[in-house]
Parts: structure tokens; sequence; C-alpha cells
């Protein structure tokens, strides 16, 4: 039989849309001000043609690919995806889940990783991981702090509170960023619990990282466009039809281009 802890079990709730709200209300009330910060680093950055680096393993991934390039998105922000710690379709067999989970924990793989770019003088990074407890993202953060790189982490707090760190220095990436914004998301990140389940289903760091990844989208776009710099945002043909929406996607990724041809 699967042991659990009761106390953390009985604070989670029944109903997955009344977890999705308390997400965002955790983000809402709590984590604006980090998130304005956070905001604001990230327009210095692309005011100043710099860049804001992206990296998040396991499913942190997807927050990196929602802030660029998608519909609504712009340039100036660079994802760092890894595929052998993203690959998650195949389950089993090559490419397996197995292996990206071990090499989550592969201490120095971070830092291979971090080695195989050029940074600039006004660069930045947005380091996103649930558990900040990895040690590929703590050798990621090691090798942004040796470069003077400004970190922003999206985490769980109260999940990385709980956990012991899987590198040798024994941090945590809440200990390491120089600003930490709160996914939101509950301990353990599943929400659900269900009677005759012992476990519980639902995760909601998503829903938290996908909130805050637009928040600070969005604020950048307007901090830009108000010192005269308006984004190349990659935008449906709903709002431009056809063709200025493909010269749109064009301006977006030769700008891109631009400015990551460097790295």
């Amino acid at each position: 039989m699967t042991t659990i802890n009761n106390e953390a079990y009985r604070a989670l709730e029944t109903n997955y849309m009344d977890g999705v709200q308390k997400v965002i209300q955790r983000v809402e009330q709590t984590q604006m001000e980090a998130i304005d910060r956070a905001a604001e680093l990230c327009f210095q950055t692309i005011h100043k043609d710099g860049l804001v680096h992206l990296f998040g393993s396991g499913h942190s991934r997807m927050a990196v690919e929602e802030m660029y390039p998608r519909y609504g998105s712009f340039p100036g922000f660079h994802p760092m995806v890894e595929l052998s710690l993203t690959n998650h379709h195949a389950v089993v067999g090559s490419n397996g889940q197995r292996q990206a989970m071990f090499l989550e924990n592969v201490e120095g793989f971070g830092r291979v990783i971090a080695d195989n770019f050029h940074y600039g003088a006004h660069d930045s990074i947005i380091l996103f991981s649930h558990s900040g407890a990895g040690s590929v993202v703590i050798d990621i953060a090691l090798a942004m702090k040796e470069r003077q790189i400004p970190i922003v982490a999206v985490t769980s707090v109260g999940h990385s509170q709980l956990s012991k760190s899987k590198h040798s220095t024994g941090y945590r990436l809440f200990e390491l960023a120089d600003i930490v914004i709160d996914n939101g998301a509950v301990p353990g990140d599943a929400m659900v619990k269900i009677e005759g389940l012992h476990t519980p289903v639902g995760p909601g760091s998503t829903i938290g990282n996908t909130i805050i990844v637009n928040l600070i989208k969005c604020k950048v776009a307007q901090k830009l466009t108000d010192a005269g710099k308006p984004p190349k945002v990659i935008t449906s043909a709903i709002f431009v039809g056809d063709e200025a929406s493909k010269e749109l996607f064009n301006a977006s990724y030769d700008e891109y281009w631009r400015t990551t041809r460097s790295i």
C-alpha cells in the first residue's frame, strides 16, 4: 500500500477548477511585485539589445515555449530547450522518460548546456523548475551567477522548501535567484484528491507558470512600446489579415535571428 502525507493530502481540492482558481489567486495576491520586477529586468535587457534566456527541463519546458515563439509573443526571449530533458512523448524505449529523469540529476550536465551559448553584457535568464532541486537547473543557475547574469526563478517555493537538493552544493533554485516568483502550485503539484484513490491527480504548476509568463510578456510589451521600441509580435491573421500576418511572422523571426546570431 502506498503511504501518503495525510496532512498534505487533506489540504487538497476535490474539484480541479477550485484548485486552478486558488493558484490564480495566490499569484495575483502574493507575486505581483516580483512579477513587476522581473518584467522590468526583461524590459531593460531587451531594450538594450540583450537576450532574456529561458530554460526549463521536464514539463517546465512548456513555460519556455509559451514565452516565444507563439502567437502574441515577440523576440528578445531566447528559448534554451534541451531535447534529452524534455522529449516526453517517447515514454519508454529510446529517448524515454527514465533517461530524461536520470539526466536531470547528472551534475555537470547543466554546465555543458550553459557553455554552448555566448552571453551579452545586458542578458538575463528566467529558470523554470517546480521543485527547484534538480542538478541541471542548479548547474545552470550557478553558471549564470559566475557570469553575473541576473536570474529570475519561477518555482514552487513551498515544494522546494520541503525538497532536498539533488546537487552537491545543497542549493535549491530559490536560494540562487535574484528574483523569485512562486508559481502558486501546492507542494507535490497535483491538486485533486479522489475518494478511493490514494494518490492525487491534476498538477497546477503549468497553470501558474503560464499566467506568470504571459503577465511578464504583456508588461514587457507595454514598456517597450512606451519606450518607442514596440516589439515585433507574431500575430494571427484573424487580427491583421493573411498578408500582414505573414509579414509579422517574418519580421519577428528576422529580429530573433538578428539578436541571437551571436550565440
